[in-house]
């Protein structure tokens, strides 16, 4: 069975040369802190998103998706918060499996909910009488919580099967299980990234473009910054299961960065909202509330 690297640490490509293995440990040293620093700004970004979307804002049919987002972008921080503490205090030999599965449970819910997001928005973009006349009342409560039941019964069965099975040496049901959840990821993948050039090049091609709103503006820098920071993470976990030597070849740092880049993913959410809302608004002179800078992030009529 091959394990994610929330329950391994990082291995050199030649452990016996003394010198690389002691520069390895700088390295992750230094991108450990580095992740504490990041996973602590974003754990207020994503309280202060959570607060005002659950208790001072009306939510709409998309708010509700950034709710969860920010509910999953949290969690996994969270996770990532205890993992560096563990690694650079030494609390614990390696990090704990059931950390691990709250980790992929948070990081599977958290690209469902972007994948989601973009797929809906991309169907009211290019079918947009269809989408409004089809799209049931309450389809967004409804689909985050398909998601976060599809994620927690991924990582529970991830956790039961490395827990009890590998526990007494039956390893015959974890390589079907990682294939199931490395293709899930995949498609996951796939959906966000076709979905997000669907929606771009309905903005910037064609006779019929559509005017950039504030939302589809925000909806677009968060599939970006995933891309960028938060793919990394996931590529791992897909190539751990297709090569199991994965480790010898990437650098000794790749793990400890990867998961850095996603927490960075993670934390820069908040500041997206936080900046679509309030580009274009300083000089009005008026003071502006989060609630008002929230509101207009997510806001759907062109200026």
């Amino acid at each position: 069975s091959t394990e994610p690297a929330w329950s391994t640490e990082p291995t050199s490509r030649n452990e016996n040369h003394e010198p690389h293995s002691r520069r390895c440990d700088l390295e992750n040293w230094i991108t450990t802190w580095v992740l504490l620093i990041i996973t602590l700004v974003g754990l207020a970004g994503n309280a202060v998103v959570l607060w005002v979307l659950g208790f001072r804002m009306h939510r709409n049919a998309f708010s509700v998706y950034i709710l969860n987002l920010a509910a999953a972008d949290f969690l996994y921080l969270c996770c990532n918060t205890v993992r560096a503490l563990t690694k650079l205090f030494d609390v614990f030999s390696s990090i704990p499996l059931i950390l691990a599965s709250v980790g992929m449970f948070s990081y599977f819910t958290g690209l469902s909910m972007l994948s989601a997001i973009s797929t809906e928005r991309c169907l009211s973009a290019l079918w947009p009488i269809w989408y409004r006349c089809h799209r049931p009342r309450h389809m967004s409560a409804v689909v985050c919580a398909l998601l976060w039941a599809l994620s927690l019964f991924l990582s529970t069965l991830k956790f039961l099967i490395c827990y009890f099975l590998d526990e007494i040496g039956d390893h015959s049901v974890s390589p079907i299980f990682d294939f199931i959840v490395s293709s899930c990821l995949m498609v996951l993948f796939v959906i966000l990234c076709g979905s997000s050039l669907a929606l771009l090049t309905r903005f910037l091609c064609g006779y019929g473009r559509m005017r950039m709103t504030r939302l589809y503006l925000t909806i677009l820098l968060t599939m970006l910054v995933f891309l960028v920071c938060g793919l990394p993470w996931g590529i791992y976990w897909f190539l751990l299961f297709w090569f199991i030597e994965v480790d010898i070849v990437l650098p000794c740092y790749f793990v400890a960065v990867s998961i850095m880049l996603s927490s960075v993913n993670s934390s820069a959410n908040p500041l997206i909202y936080f900046f679509i809302g309030y580009i274009r608004q300083q000089r009005q002179g008026r003071r502006q509330t989060l609630k008002m800078v929230v509101q207009r992030a997510l806001q759907d009529t062109p200026e």
